[in-house]
């Protein structure tokens, strides 16, 4: 717990410093295969979250037990959706309200914490989250609910630099963990449901000067600054108005809001794309480029080098954020430099990283209502005219269009929480929910920082004994090879390891451990609050362990509608949990 005696403070804070070593881009990019540190987001730049360990294994995992718990404290609890790093023995943890906590990884004692005081006013779609922060030199950066960039010294927690990114009074905001990618600090942005204009930026990670930002909504110009000067980014980011009817896209959405990841063999970032503004899709006819979409970046300059739209005119806020990731499989004798991603809107696609040309596209959900299936060369939807929902125009009052019943619900088959990809098993595990909604469009017009939406919904179960199933999906069949089936929806990320394990946490508060082959049940602790947070394994003094963050918040309890009655009773918490073998 935490703790506050202070000559232990300052011995732990000395020691850990005195054993610091800044962070390098070589370390950045050589984090998922070393185990002594967790320097990304993803426990790597391309986001597989795979550790090579495995000390922990399922014949071991039994008896794992936790060494060491760490409450955030205080009264602000909320939704914990958190990924820890680690260096040096220093773990660095966000927690809600914009919190970063910097603890020893030996005793769980706290070294040092940030707030960053946040302004009243800011507008946050789905609970006063953080995701995480990046490492970079000697620096922890990390977003704000205020749309702030924020680092601070990894050794005192002392402010380093602080950037504006945008306008909290517009509806902007950050959530999501940055990353750090050739020196640069590379963010995105919340505030879709708001009607902001959704953009991916980058700032020099040691000084906090803007490089370059690029708008994610066709029409946009995007720049990048050369020695102070602003000047024009390669290509303006399309044409204004040709796939957006009117000055729309100038509200357009498309937020950036769970940051992005990048693989150095093709040397692009991969960043997805949320929602258009407004969800009443007959106010906006057109495919509303490049909402919805996952989007190849040069890290260099901000140049979109390809696009990919998942749900074209979205019409169900499935939005299209959720993480890219890339790994290579075999066919014919050949390589394929894949990249693969479980959208909200129930398929999965498998993509080519190069190009971002379709390959694959296949359901991970049991049923999709709003489109009849993929076009098999384009992975354009087929869509279900009679599941749109109606335009309020063709009502008799004008106020309310005709509802449908959408399948999955708008909170989506997959939402933010990241899946995982085992290089053994070459499988990806999702974890997933089986969920419907009755939506319907409403009248809107854009107001700054007022809530810009045109749609009304209620979320329901699919099941009545369970939401959330966690998948081991094929990506070369498009097979799913085992589920387990979880009474509450699942909202928290996943980790796979060599040691033929796949960790993950549920609601109901259980880390759980399944064998990776065949979905068995292996291990399970209770951490006393549910789990909506990412876990991170590491090695230290020769020994395995195994962290993460418990305290149940989130998007569900706010949004979820009849599903959130089924979770009501679950308690809020702000603890990370540590776990180790015993010696």
């Amino acid at each position: 717990m935490k703790r506050f005696a202070l000559s232990a403070l300052v011995t732990a804070m000395t020691v850990a410093g005195a054993a610091q070593a800044g962070v390098t881009d070589k370390d950045i990019l050589n984090d998922q295969m070393s185990t002594g540190d967790v320097l990304t987001n993803g426990m790597g730049l391309r986001a597989q979250r795979y550790s090579p360990m495995d000390k922990i294994n399922t014949k071991t995992v039994k008896d794992m037990r936790p060494v060491w718990a760490f409450s955030f404290g205080g009264e602000k609890q909320r939704g914990q959706e958190s990924q820890p790093m680690v260096k040096d023995g220093v773990m660095y943890v966000t927690a809600s309200y914009s919190r970063v906590f910097a603890v020893d990884t030996k005793t769980g004692d706290e070294l040092w914490e940030y707030n960053a005081r946040l302004p009243d006013g800011i507008m946050p779609c789905c609970d006063v989250i953080n995701r995480g922060v990046a490492l970079y030199d000697d620096l922890v950066i990390f977003g704000t609910l205020d749309a702030k960039l924020v680092a601070l010294n990894n050794k005192t927690g002392k402010v380093v630099w602080k950037k504006t990114v945008e306008d909290y009074k517009a509806g902007y905001s950050i959530t999501a963990a940055p990353i750090v990618v050739k020196g640069k600090v590379i963010t995105g942005v919340s505030g879709g449901e708001f009607g902001i204009v959704g953009k991916v930026e980058a700032y020099d990670a040691k000084t906090g000067k803007l490089a370059w930002t690029r708008p994610t909504v066709e029409g946009h110009m995007g720049y990048i600054w050369k020695d102070g000067k602003k000047m024009e980014n390669g290509i303006s980011g399309g044409e204004a108005g040709k796939t957006w009817p009117g000055d729309l896209w100038k509200s357009g959405g498309a937020a950036t809001w769970l940051g992005g990841t990048y693989d150095p063999d093709v040397d692009l970032l991969f960043f997805g794309t949320g929602n258009p503004a407004p969800w009443n899709s007959h106010l906006r006819p057109g495919d509303n480029l490049f909402s919805s979409s996952r989007l190849g970046i040069d890290p260099d300059t901000g140049k979109i080098a390809w696009h990919f739209q998942t749900t074209p005119h979205d019409g169900w806020d499935y939005d299209g954020v959720n993480e890219l990731i890339s790994f290579d499989y075999k066919a014919n004798g050949k390589t394929v430099k894949a990249a693969a991603t479980a959208d909200r809107n129930g398929f999965m696609y498998v993509l080519n990283r190069e190009n971002g040309d379709f390959i694959r596209g296949f359901p991970f959900v049991d049923k999709i209502s709003w489109a009849k299936g993929l076009d098999a060369k384009t992975g354009r939807p087929i869509y279900d005219d009679a599941n749109r929902p109606g335009n309020p125009a063709d009502s008799k009052d004008g106020k309310k269009g005709k509802s449908v019943l959408a399948i999955p619900s708008f909170l989506g088959g997959k939402n933010w929480m990241p899946m995982a990809y085992s290089q053994d098993t070459e499988l990806f595990y999702v974890p997933s929910n089986e969920w419907s909604m009755d939506i319907w469009n409403e009248p809107t017009a854009y107001k700054k920082g007022a809530a810009y939406l045109g749609a009304g919904f209620t979320i329901k179960a699919l099941k009545d004994e369970y939401i959330g199933v966690l998948r081991a999906m094929d990506p070369k069949t498009g097979k799913e090879v085992w589920r387990f089936n979880n009474y509450a929806p699942l909202w928290g990320g996943v980790l796979a390891t060599k040691g033929n394990l796949v960790f993950f946490g549920t609601p109901e508060g259980y880390l759980r451990g399944l064998n990776a082959k065949t979905g068995e049940v292996e291990y399970e602790f209770n951490t006393g609050s549910g789990i909506v947070g990412s876990p991170i394994t590491w090695e230290e003094n020769g020994e395995q362990f195994l962290s993460v963050v418990s305290g149940w918040g989130g998007a569900v309890p706010l949004w979820g509608g009849e599903v959130a009655k089924r979770v009501k009773h679950l308690n809020q918490g702000g603890t990370v949990w540590t776990f180790k073998l015993p010696k």
